[in-house]
């Protein structure tokens, strides 16, 4: 088990590379002045940070529950691309190479759907196909400021189906599971229509993300787990409060219906990629690592520091965006956001190495 977990790592620290790399792009774009190994690099800010990241901790996510060698190939696959896209100059391969991986991904649900058939795996699937779908048209050239709207809907969807399974105990009723699948036909609508009616088809999509924020924070199982103590708190806390900025770039995007590049679509975009998805990937870490690397990530209280900076410099961040006056607070938020990723690393990594160096000792001990 040990020796399989460590054939992860490369994977892992690939995605972590290219997380790395987008940030230090998106200091780039907010205006920070650090240094480019090419000049036409600021576009891979999105692609490294959806793809490079989260699609490949998600791909390997993915087939280490799927348990099958060929499972495999999905991350590989993705992390290949994202290696390309963290050291190469842009090119096709990149794209492909992602593209090619996410469609094992794809494969991954098919499989599981076809052993389990049930509403969250048809939503996590559904995710996977709008990633596929977003990565097909920016293999064929499209502006990032269209593709990104599939890739929203992919994280959303694949977290929101998570959720939905880990809140079967609560036994959701007919009326209920209905609105959950409104919710999700609405963010994929939107994500579609956003190609050909961009203005009209971001306000469907605002929808759908609103109505995704009321069903989760009505029905998940968090609004009762924060009550309690320990790593379930925390959890229910990221959670929570994830919702909360889901619920706000979705109503940014009904009222704006803005969806080219500019500082409320700045504003609306790192609400639900930052302010969402990384909450959602700090409430989980706790549990997929785990899974992932086969070693233990004990709970520290210190975990809420990266949560608490994460949600100030959001703050920060959309301040800068809807003041005028207040400008120079989105380069520093920014700034600050990289320091959540970076706080939330290095806790991680030191709770693993702490845990670590604990069994060792009791090993020796015995």
């Amino acid at each position: 088990m040990i020796r399989r977990a460590a054939r992860r790592l490369p994977l892992l620290a690939i995605g972590m590379l290219s997380m790395a790399c987008g940030t230090w792009l998106g200091l780039v774009r907010l205006g920070w002045n650090l240094p480019l190994p090419w000049p036409d690099r600021l576009i891979a800010h999105g692609p490294l940070m959806v793809c490079g990241f989260l699609g490949t901790l998600i791909s390997l996510e993915r087939a280490v529950a799927l348990r099958a060698r060929w499972g495999y190939a999905a991350p590989v696959v993705v992390a290949a691309g994202a290696l390309v896209l963290d050291l190469g100059p842009p090119g096709p391969l990149a794209p492909l190479l992602i593209t090619i991986g996410s469609i094992v991904v794809v494969a991954i649900f098919v499989v599981v759907w076809r052993r389990q058939p049930s509403l969250f795996i048809a939503t996590m699937t559904l995710g996977a196909v709008a990633w596929v779908a977003g990565n097909v048209q920016w293999l064929g050239g499209a502006a990032i400021f269209r593709v990104v709207f599939w890739w929203l809907a992919f994280l959303v969807l694949t977290i929101a189906g998570e959720r939905l399974e880990l809140n079967r105990v609560l036994r959701p009723t007919v009326l209920v599971r209905a609105m959950f699948v409104l919710a999700t036909a609405s963010i994929l609508a939107g994500a579609a229509a956003a190609a050909r009616w961009p203005g009209p088809g971001l306000r469907l999509l605002g929808a759908g993300l609103v109505a995704m924020t009321w069903w989760l924070a009505h029905n998940d199982v968090a609004r009762r787990t924060v009550r309690q103590q320990g790593v379930t708190r925390f959890m229910a806390v990221c959670l929570l409060s994830g919702y909360a900025w889901l619920g706000f770039g979705g109503i940014l995007a009904i009222v704006t219906g803005i969806p080219t590049m500019g500082l409320l679509y700045d504003t609306m975009l790192h609400a639900v990629f930052l302010g969402f998805v990384m909450s959602m990937v700090f409430a989980h870490a706790p549990v997929i690592l785990p899974a992932i690397l086969g070693i233990p990530l004990p709970y520290r209280a210190t975990f809420y520091l990266h949560v608490g900076v994460l949600h100030v410099s959001l703050i920060l961040r959309v301040a800068g965006d809807l003041v005028d006056s207040l400008g120079r607070w989105r380069v520093w938020g920014g700034l600050l956001n990289v320091v959540a990723l970076l706080l939330f690393v290095f806790s991680t990594g030191r709770s693993i190495a702490t845990a670590r160096s604990a069994a060792v000792s009791v090993t020796q001990a015995t």
